[in-house]
């Protein structure tokens, strides 16, 4: 079901907003999660066509950045990388899906939230 901007909504699950690794071992409280029941409104949405998104493959050439591969490996990561996108432009259309950016009560705003993620409120 597809929400408006200004829809009342509520979270179906925990949803984590925080790197989960990050704080290992330093004595800091672990990874931050918005409670599922959080209500809020939507302030935006955007339609993402199938296959990775950009953000997974920004995250992709974080980890391999500035690293020193031979050239084996280096064309194994390119392959990769390459077949990642590739499956992205195949199902363009086909794995479209809409994601909102919702404002909570409590102050957070959370963009890249599936619609099975929210219901109405």
């Amino acid at each position: 079901m597809p929400y408006e901007i200004g829809a009342k909504v509520r979270l179906t699950r925990d949803v984590q907003v925080s790197a989960d690794g990050m704080t290992a071992g330093t004595g800091l409280p672990g990874p931050l999660f918005l409670a599922g029941g959080l209500t809020g409104i939507v302030s935006g949405s955007a339609v993402q066509v199938g296959g990775a998104s950009p953000d997974m493959l920004a995250s992709f050439d974080q980890q391999v950045r500035g690293s020193r591969f031979d050239s084996f490996t280096a064309g194994l990561i390119d392959d990769l990388r390459q077949r990642v996108v590739g499956m992205g432009a195949v199902g363009a259309g086909a794995g479209a899906r809409t994601r909102y950016t919702v404002r909570f009560e409590n102050g957070f705003v959370l963009g890249g939230l599936e619609e099975d993620w929210l219901a109405g409120a």
